[in-house]
C-alpha cells in the first residue's frame, strides 16, 4: 500500500478563515453542546472511544462485502461497548452515566460507520421496556437487555404493514388452558421486516402483535419473545429469522425478518404496565391507547435531533471543502477564488448551516415537552400525549425531509468530488433519507398531524382550551386579518403561524363540505389529504420559527457574548428569510405583501449571506465533529482535501495490483480473438 501523502500542516486557506472569524468557535461549540461541562464531557468520552482505533480499517468499509460490513460493524460495536464499560468503572463505578446511556449517543458517531447492529436496542427497546413493563417484568427480563446480558430489538413493522399499526397481521392468541400466548405470522406479509439487529444480532425481541382472546381482537399489544438460543444462537423452534439484505444505507445494522409458527410464550411475557390479560382470560384495557406506541414517539424525537446533526455533518464537510477549493475567477484577470466567495455557493452552504441549527433548537424544545409529558404519564395524566405525538411527527417529517434535501444540495456543492464514496456525503445522505420512512412514513405522519389540527380547529371554534403549540389557531380565529407586514422576526414568526392557521381553516372547510355532501369521515379525510398535509407541514415550520426566535432573542441571549449573539442572529435572519421566500405562495395567499416587501426580503437574503461569509468555517468548527466522525476526505479539520482524496485512491484495494485479474481472464482474450 502506498505511503500517505497527507501533509502535517493545515491548509493556509482554511486557517485564514479561522483567523478572520468574528467570534469564538469554542464558545459556539459550548452553546451547541449544551454548556462547557457537557462539551468537555463529550470530548473526553469521544477521545477515549477513538483511542487505539484502526482508522484505516474504518475508511475501507465501503470496499467490503455485505457480510464483511456486518461482521466489522458487530466487532466495532462490541469494542465500543467494552470501552464504555471500562470508562464507567474508571470514572463512575456503580453508576450508569456512561453505560448504557451513551451507547447510541452522538459521541459514538463515526466509530461504527456502517451502523450499529445493537443501536435499536438502546434507542428504542430499553426505553420501551421501561415504559411498558411492570416493575417485576423489568427486573425479570428488562434489566438483562439494559446490561447487555442478552441482545434484542424492537419488532413492529411487517413486510405488508408499516405505519398503519392497526393493520398488523402477527397474532397473539391467548390459550387459557396453558396460560400462554400462541404467536403466529399467518402469511408472508405478516413477517416482521426491518427491525435493526433482528437478522443475526438479537436473541430476544419486543414484538407487536394483535391480541386475541377467545378469537376476539383486542388491538395491538407488546410481547417479549426469545428468538434464538442464548448459547448456540440458533433459532428456536417455530422461528424463521434472517437478514433482509443490503440496503442504501445503514449497511451494518443487520435489519432482519422474523416469521413465527405456533411459538408459545408465558402469559407474563405480555408487557402489562398499562393493559393486562389475567389468567382467567379477562382483559383490562390501557388508560390511553397511544401508550402502546409511546416508544415510537420517543424515537421520532431522536430522529429529529439526529437528522439535524446529519445536516450539520454535511454542512461541515461542504463548507470546509469550499474554503480550500479554488475555481472559476469572478474577475477574469484575478486568480481563481475560494469557491465560497461565489454567492451562489454561499446559497448552497449557509442556509443548510442555519437549518441544522434551527432543527437542533426545535428538537431541544421537543425533548422538553417529552420530559414534561413523561412526568405527567407517571402521575396518571395523559392530556398532553396528543400534542407530543403531533409535534414529534411534525419535526420528524420536516427535519428528515429538509436534511435529506439539504445534504444532497451540500453534496452537489462539492462538485464531482462529492460523488466519491470517500467524501462520505453519499453515506450521510442515505442515512438522512432513511428517516423519511422509518418510524412512520412522512406522508402518513403528515395526515396524522392534519387530524390533530382538525380536532384543534373544532376545539377552537367551540372555545375549548388548546394545547400550547396550537393556540395560535384560536388567535387567528379571533383576528382573521394578518395586519401589517413589517418584516421583523416576530412578524415573520406570526406570518408562518398565520399561514399555517389559514391552511388549517381551508382544510377544515374542504373536509366539512365533503362531509355535508354525505362522504364518510374517512373518505372525506382521504379526499382532503393534500390540504391536510400542507397545513401539517406549515404547522411544523411555525414551531421551528418560534423555537429559533425564542432562543436567539429571549433571555438566554444575556448569557452569551455579543459576538456569538451576532452570529446566531445572522443564522436566524437567514433561516426565516429563506423559508419565508420558499413558502411565499402561502404567504401571498393570506397576507398582503407588496413588490417592495419581496425586494427587501431578497436584499436581506443577499446581505446576510455576506455577513456570514467570514464566519462560516468557524461555525462548522463549532459543531465540533472529529475527523473520525466526519470520515471524509473533503471535510477534515486540516483542509488538505486533495491529498486525502489521492491517499484514499491509492489505498483502494483495486490499486494494490497493477493489472486486474479480469484483464487476463476476459479483456486480453477478447482483444486477441479477432472478432
Amino acid at each position: 500500500m502506498a505511503p500517505s501523502v497527507i501533509p502535517t500542516s493545515v491548509n493556509p486557506d482554511i486557517q485564514k478563515e479561522r483567523d478572520a472569524a468574528s467570534f469564538s468557535s469554542e464558545e459556539f461549540a459550548a452553546w451547541w453542546s449544551g454548556g462547557e461541562e457537557k462539551l468537555k464531557f463529550n470530548r473526553d468520552v469521544r477521545e477515549y472511544l477513538q483511542k487505539d482505533m484502526d482508522v484505516e480499517e474504518v475508511q475501507q468499509l465501503h470496499n467490503k462485502s455485505h457480510e464483511e460490513i456486518y461482521e466489522a460493524s458487530s466487532k466495532w460495536a462490541i469494542l465500543a461497548a467494552k470501552k464504555l464499560q471500562r470508562l464507567q468503572k474508571e470514572r463512575n463505578p456503580g453508576g450508569n452515566d456512561y453505560w448504557p446511556t451513551l451507547y447510541d449517543n452522538q459521541v459514538m458517531w463515526g466509530l461504527i460507520p456502517g451502523g450499529n447492529p445493537f443501536g435499536v436496542m438502546y434507542v428504542m427497546l430499553v426505553k420501551a421496556l421501561q415504559a411498558q413493563c411492570t416493575p417485576e417484568q423489568y427486573e425479570e427480563f428488562g434489566k438483562r437487555i439494559e446490561n447487555f446480558e442478552v441482545c434484542g430489538t424492537y419488532a413492529q413493522t411487517e413486510l405488508g404493514h408499516g405505519t398503519y399499526l392497526r393493520g398488523l397481521e402477527t397474532r397473539a392468541d391467548f390459550d387459557q388452558n396453558t396460560d400462554e400466548f400462541v404467536l403466529n405470522t399467518p402469511k408472508i406479509s405478516s413477517y416482521k421486516w426491518w427491525p435493526g439487529g433482528l437478522g443475526h444480532s438479537s436473541n430476544h425481541c419486543m414484538l407487536m402483535a394483535q391480541l386475541y382472546i377467545d378469537n376476539k381482537p383486542k388491538g395491538p399489544h407488546m410481547f417479549y419473545v426469545q428468538v434464538r438460543d442464548e448459547e448456540s444462537h440458533e433459532p428456536l423452534p417455530g422461528i424463521h429469522i434472517g437478514d433482509i439484505g443490503k440496503k442504501m444505507g445503514f449497511i451494518g445494522v443487520n435489519n432482519g425478518f422474523l416469521g413465527l409458527k405456533n411459538v408459545r410464550i408465558p402469559r407474563t411475557r405480555m408487557l402489562m404496565r398499562h393493559a393486562q390479560v389475567n389468567a382467567d382470560g379477562s382483559y383490562v384495557s390501557s388508560p390511553a391507547n397511544v401508550l402502546t406506541y409511546f416508544a415510537m414517539v420517543r424515537t421520532r424525537c431522536v430522529i429529529a435531533w439526529n437528522n439535524a446533526v446529519m445536516l450539520a455533518i454535511g454542512a461541515t464537510i461542504a463548507t470546509r471543502y469550499s474554503a480550500v477549493r479554488r475555481q472559476s475567477p469572478i474577475n477574469p484577470k484575478e486568480p481563481e477564488p475560494q469557491i465560497m466567495d461565489h454567492v451562489t455557493q454561499q446559497m448552497k452552504l449557509f442556509p443548510e448551516i442555519a437549518t441544522s441549527v434551527a432543527y437542533r433548537l426545535a428538537s431541544a424544545h421537543l425533548w422538553n415537552l417529552y420530559d414534561i409529558t413523561l412526568g405527567d404519564i407517571s402521575n396518571g395524566k395523559y392530556e398532553r400525549l396528543p400534542e407530543l405525538h403531533s409535534l414529534s411527527c411534525a419535526l420528524k417529517v420536516n427535519c428528515s425531509s429538509d436534511s435529506t434535501i439539504g445534504v444532497e444540495r451540500l453534496r452537489l456543492a462539492c462538485g464531482g468530488h462529492g460523488y466519491l464514496s470517500s467524501s462520505n456525503m453519499c453515506h450521510v445522505y442515505v442515512n438522512a433519507t432513511a428517516a423519511c420512512t422509518y418510524e412512520g412514513e412522512n406522508t402518513v405522519l403528515l395526515l396524522q398531524i392534519g387530524r390533530f389540527l382538525m380536532k384543534s380547529w373544532r376545539a377552537a371554534l367551540s372555545g375549548a382550551p388548546l394545547a400550547p403549540t396550537v393556540r395560535y389557531l384560536a388567535e387567528v380565529q379571533k383576528k382573521p386579518e394578518f395586519g401589517s407586514w413589517t418584516g421583523t422576526w416576530e412578524n415573520m414568526v406570526h406570518a408562518m403561524q398565520f399561514a399555517a392557521a389559514k391552511k388549517t381553516a381551508l382544510a377544515f372547510k374542504s373536509l366539512s363540505n365533503r362531509l355535508s355532501r354525505g362522504e364518510t369521515e374517512e373518505t372525506a379525510a382521504n379526499h382532503t389529504g393534500i390540504e391536510l398535509a400542507q397545513a401539517a407541514e406549515l404547522h411544523g415550520r411555525a414551531f421551528v420559527f418560534s423555537s429559533f426566535a425564542d432562543e436567539v432573542t429571549g433571555p438566554k441571549a444575556k448569557t452569551r457574548s455579543a459576538a456569538l449573539n451576532r452570529v446566531l442572529e445572522n443564522l436566524l435572519e437567514l433561516y426565516v428569510v429563506k423559508e419565508s421566500l420558499n413558502h411565499m405562495a402561502n404567504f401571498l395567499r393570506f397576507i398582503n405583501l407588496t413588490d417592495t416587501d419581496l425586494t427587501r426580503l431578497q436584499d436581506r437574503l443577499e446581505t446576510v449571506l455576506t455577513k456570514l461569509r467570514p464566519d462560516a468555517v468557524a461555525i462548522v468548527d463549532g459543531f465540533d465533529f472529529s475527523d473520525v466522525q466526519l470520515n471524509s476526505t473533503l471535510g477534515s479539520f486540516d483542509g488538505n482535501a486533495y491529498e486525502r482524496i489521492f491517499d484514499a485512491a491509492m489505498k483502494n484495494p483495486m490499486n494494490q495490483k497493477s493489472v486486474p485479474k479480469s484483464f487476463h481472464e476476459h479483456l486480453k482474450p477478447f482483444m486477441k480473438s479477432n472478432i
